[in-house]
């Protein structure tokens, strides 16, 4: 039974920084891509970061140039660097990891940016 644990989630400033953390417990098999999503209150949760098992990133737009995605394999872990936040990138940020069989969320970190 694989699960992903999200860490690293808290209130900071503007242009402030915080590194999201995502470990999986369990043995993934079959593993394609993975990534980080967020939703706001009163939004629908979008996706922010992903990577694939290939090692190609996508980001989305509002985030290129401050987020960064990346995995240890070794550790089973994926993280979101954060940089220069904004409030509007405060959110529950979920991470997700997709295999050839199914898909697996975490339960969610909040990150709240203060103006």
């Amino acid at each position: 039974q694989v699960q992903l644990e999200e860490s690293g989630g808290g209130l900071v400033q503007t242009g402030g920084s915080l590194r999201l953390a995502c470990a999986a417990s369990g043995t993934i098999v079959g593993y394609a891509a993975a990534g980080w999503y967020r939703q706001a209150p009163g939004k629908q949760r979008e996706s922010v970061a992903t990577l694939t098992s290939s090692g190609i990133t996508n980001y989305a737009d509002s985030v290129k140039g401050r987020f960064t995605i990346s995995r240890d394999n070794a550790k089973n872990t994926m993280y979101l660097q954060m940089n220069s936040l904004k409030p509007e990138d405060t959110a529950v940020y979920y991470c997700k990891t997709t295999t050839l069989f199914r898909v697996y969320w975490g339960q969610g970190t909040q990150v709240t940016v203060s103006s």
